[in-house]
């Protein structure tokens, strides 16, 4: 029988971030100026002022301090507000495969791999640059990869999806070794004029490296299970499509980009993905004090505080339950993998972890590990 596991991941994070203090510098110079322009309509009741931001709020609501991104300078101006990469021409590549490119070197490196040592290439991630050629086809062309590649998207549950899905394959025989890739380039679909979620996301792409188990490195990590869960709700939604087109009237309207039901979420994701891990650590008779380490999807703060709690049974230490929400935001898909791939490597032989990613959908995974070698 064929036995999936996690040879190595990779990262690729930009060079630019921007911290809280900025972010609410720019967006309350466009509040105010949008409260100018627009003064008599404001007095006459015909619309509300907005609202400034403030680093405290941000911070209280989120746990955010900093979110990295691509294209800072444009961002940051309250005449664009908005990430400026210019398209570019077929003969290139694309920039959502390029950073992928990036991550997946590193994955291959960790794991003195070639790339023709590859199968598959699957591009999980929340939004792709386009619809077709597949980006993970661009991506396995970039690397000279044989074999095949697709794109999926389940939101900011895409890695662990694709996860499975990579390990499905290696189980069945389909290949030896599959690279799942997430390139998260969110900030090109968030509202940064919105004071509710403007501070929300960054920018970066990871890679896993899931082969079969009799020729991965001595240090990996056995896949003992996974588990996938989706449940429909609007309560996250963006509807940027290829139709958008057809309405002209609503194709620009807010609900083009990112939006959400913060509360909503909060309260109704909390337990649906507490019982998803408690109910596969029951399925593989694992008692939630032996899980060593939690990589829980980077969201809110707030929710991976409650989440732990509710599995561990009591409130989990920054070593049960690492974050890099603070310095990284939300990445979407590549949260969980970020958080996994900078606090992994000192864990033991032997030792229980839990890669978990939720999101829009509803959807949430799960990926339990035990680190070998």
């Amino acid at each position: 029988m064929f036995e999936p596991v996690i040879s190595a991941t990779g990262l690729f994070t930009p060079a630019e971030s921007i911290s809280n203090d900025e972010l609410v510098e720019s967006f309350n110079r466009y509040v105010d100026q949008f409260n100018h322009e627009n003064a008599s309509t404001i007095e006459a009741g015909t619309i509300e002022p907005l609202q400034h931001s403030s680093v405290e709020f941000i911070e209280k609501a989120s746990g955010i301090k900093s979110r990295f991104v691509l294209s800072k300078a444009p961002i940051l101006d309250p005449e664009i507000m908005c990430p400026r990469l210019p398209e570019r021409p077929n003969s290139e590549i694309s920039v959502l495969a390029e950073i992928g490119v990036a991550a997946a070197r590193d994955a291959l490196a960790r794991a003195g791999r070639k790339p023709e040592d590859v199968d598959a290439v699957l591009c999980a991630c929340s939004n792709l640059q386009r619809a077709y050629p597949a980006i993970a086809v661009e991506i396995q062309d970039a690397l000279g990869i044989q074999g095949f590649g697709f794109d999926m998207n389940v939101a900011c549950s895409s890695a662990t999806f694709g996860i499975q899905t990579a390990a499905d394959f290696i189980r069945a025989g389909h290949a030896r070794s599959v690279l799942v890739i997430n390139p998260e380039i969110c900030s090109g679909h968030l509202n940064w004029r919105d004071r509710d979620s403007h501070f929300i996301f960054g920018d970066v792409a990871t890679a896993i490296l899931i082969e079969e188990k009799s020729i991965a490195p001595a240090r990996h990590w056995d896949i003992l299970g996974t588990r996938l869960k989706t449940q429909f709700s609007n309560n996250i939604r963006n509807n940027f499509g290829f139709l958008n087109r057809t309405d002209p009237d609503t194709r620009d309207a807010r609900d083009k980009l990112f939006v959400q039901e913060g509360r909503k979420v909060f309260k109704e994701v909390v337990p649906m993905v507490a019982e998803l891990i408690v109910s596969q650590l029951e399925e593989l008779a694992i008692a939630p004090a032996s899980l060593r380490r939690m990589w829980l999807h980077q969201a809110n703060a707030g929710m991976n505080r409650l989440i732990a709690a509710r599995v561990l049974g009591h409130e989990a230490s920054p070593d049960e339950s690492p974050t890099v929400l603070d310095t990284y935001g939300n990445t979407s898909s590549a949260g969980s993998i970020i958080a996994f791939h900078l606090n992994s490597e000192d864990l033991n032989a032997g030792d229980l972890g839990l890669i978990c990613s939720f999101g829009a959908g509803y959807s949430a995974g799960t990926v339990m590990l035990r680190k070998s070698g």
